[in-house]
């Protein structure tokens, strides 16, 4: 029997990009649906993340046009991590498997046939893995490259060139469910989940329309919260050069007191403020990342809401 499944679109102004990406999932779905491959209450949700344009209304208007499409708003902005997961959860309960996908066309629609190969197979999880980066400039392929690497030296389980196009099954979409982290990292949540997992690769394309929501700053500060939701492995770095430091002053420390005893040659101001400032922005950046660790712990202990629907379009 076909199983319903529910493409999970979150949106942040993308009012250029919209129509395009709806006439390409509508005609994907259809055929699907014409060819048996999935339940015809299957849809295409599409999350409107607190945008400032004509977003929502687009997809107010898309809804009541066509009933394969659905949509879900948010109270106001809460970032593209809790929009999917808004979108995953309002479909866990509608839906035998779900499919995420970004609304600017850089994922390509026709994986959706790849990953219900994959779903026959048995998989609850099916990873959208790039299988190259030729669309991407010099810059950001080698700090892509670089975050799956950093990632991967700190122990952060991650798919290596996966973002955040994957096929999971209503049971994987319940062990989502039951982890309660207000500092969201799918990426590296959904790995512990378990269960039967395979890849996919596509050729990730070139944004459609409009503007990435993504610009440098966005995506090291993305990283650096990946970084430290699921390692302590920069703590205990810290650790151990503030180790190494205090043996090696202990070091300096004897030989200056050997030097001034039998008049040994030994560095004068310059070595010292030299050594002071090291020590001071060291200090400094060790007391900054402990800190980061010790905000998340406090955002985590409020247990703040992650987001509120303000509004569900879904027949």
């Amino acid at each position: 029997m076909p199983e319903r499944i529910y493409v999970v679109i979150p949106c942040y102004n993308e009012e250029e990009v919209l129509p395009e990406t709806s006439r390409r999932l509508l005609l994907k779905l259809r055929a699907l649906i014409a060819a048996g491959e999935i339940d015809p209450g299957s849809r295409v949700m599409f999350v409107d993340d607190g945008s400032r344009d004509k977003t929502w209304a687009m997809i107010e208007r898309l809804s009541g046009e066509e009933d394969i499409f659905s949509g879900l708003r948010l109270s106001r902005n809460r970032g593209h991590q809790n929009a999917l997961l808004a979108g995953l959860m309002a479909a866990k309960d509608r839906a035998d498997i779900s499919i995420s996908m970004d609304a600017d066309l850089q994922d390509d629609v026709d994986i959706i046939d790849g990953f219900l190969a994959k779903r026959k197979e048995g998989c609850d999880v099916v990873y959208g893995v790039r299988s190259d980066r030729a669309s991407d400039t010099a810059f950001k392929r080698m700090t892509a490259q670089g975050f799956y690497r950093l990632m991967k030296a700190f122990g952060v389980e991650l798919i290596y060139n996966h973002a955040d196009c994957r096929l999971m099954s209503r049971r994987a979409l319940e062990g989502l469910s039951r982890y309660g982290e207000v500092n969201l990292f799918l990426r590296g949540i959904v790995p512990l989940i378990g269960y039967r997992t395979g890849v996919c690769a596509y050729e990730r394309a070139e944004r459609f329309a409009g503007e990435s929501k993504y610009p440098l700053k966005k995506m090291l500060a993305f990283a650096f919260d990946g970084i430290t939701s699921f390692s302590v492995r920069p703590l205990d770095f810290i650790r151990g050069l503030g180790l190494f430091i205090t043996v090696i002053s202990l070091i300096i420390s004897v030989y200056s007191l050997f030097a001034r005893v039998f008049a040994w040659p030994f560095g004068g101001w310059g070595v010292l403020m030299g050594s002071l400032w090291f020590l001071s922005g060291l200090n400094l950046l060790a007391l900054g990342l402990t800190g980061s660790y010790i905000g998340k712990i406090y955002a985590e202990t409020k247990r703040r809401p992650r987001y509120f629907v303000e509004e569900l379009l879904d027949d």
